[in-house]
């Protein structure tokens, strides 16, 4: 399958170092809407609906990984960006890990969020990927917001909540369960040690879909990567934790200016 033209919005300043942003599994690149106006202050901030998912385009599936990697590099060539810093959220850092490992000459920096390097069981995806075909998205959205956010974020911001459960719900079902089918078969672990871009590593303490250990285990395996580990932080830290995250994003792809 050869790749598609994402849905993108760009934000930020045309000459200033591009930053690519990658999403979760039933999110939109709306997910990223509080890390956009700091880090558009000093780059150029590429946001992209995942294939299968927002306004993006619903390929037929199933989908493996490298066909969400062709669509980004795809994207950076329509936008005539060499390379970039790359930020990933889950299923997007599943996608920006193989981006860096099958195509270092295109990644900058590294930032990878509440990811893991292989996402087991199997049965675990191959069976939600039957649920969202029979019935919809809608079917898991609230398991789905629960491992998103922590309950303490869950009980102070109701809205937020509801805002992410229609999220997912609105998510194509034949796009999501063929990311499902993407992740079910994805085992990244012998990318790591082909990594050389500068990697951070960010952790939610509380991510009960990715938990510490998943993001332990990638930071042992890229040369040099630094993990940081935020607290009252479950699975969607970009929104859970917003402040925490564009602290570290900054931080870290601001160092490439600095060492250059």
């Amino acid at each position: 399958m050869g790749a598609i033209a994402l849905h993108h919005q760009i934000t930020g300043r045309p000459d200033a170092p591009a930053v690519l942003l990658l999403n979760s599994l039933g999110s939109t690149l709306e997910m990223w809407e509080r890390q956009v106006p700091t880090l558009a202050e000093r780059f150029l901030v590429i946001r992209c609906d995942a294939r299968g998912h927002g306004e993006s385009p619903v390929p037929p599936g199933p989908y493996v990984l490298d066909d969400l990697v062709d669509d980004a590099v795809a994207l950076l060539d329509n936008l005539g960006i060499e390379r970039a810093n790359v930020a990933g959220l889950s299923l997007g850092g599943m996608v920006a890990m193989r981006l860096a490992a099958r195509r270092s000459e295109r990644v900058d920096r590294l930032a990878l969020l509440c990811t893991s390097a292989r996402l087991g069981p199997p049965e675990t995806w191959t069976e939600r990927a039957a649920t969202v075909r029979a019935n919809g998205t809608g079917a898991v959205a609230d398991a789905v917001v629960s491992r998103w956010l922590t309950e303490a974020r869950r009980a102070a911001d109701p809205q937020t909540t509801r805002y992410l459960r229609d999220m997912i719900a609105a998510s194509p079902a034949d796009g999501y369960a063929a990311c499902c089918d993407a992740i079910r078969d994805v085992d990244l672990r012998a990318d790591l040690a082909m990594i050389t871009a500068p990697t951070l590593v960010i952790a939610g303490a509380e991510d009960p879909s990715t938990p510490p250990v998943h993001l332990q285990t990638i930071a042992a395996g890229i040369p040099g990567a630094r993990l940081i580990e935020l607290t009252e932080c479950a699975h969607l830290a970009a929104i859970d934790q917003p402040e925490a995250v564009i602290t570290a994003l900054v931080e870290h792809f601001s160092a490439a200016a600095q060492n250059g």
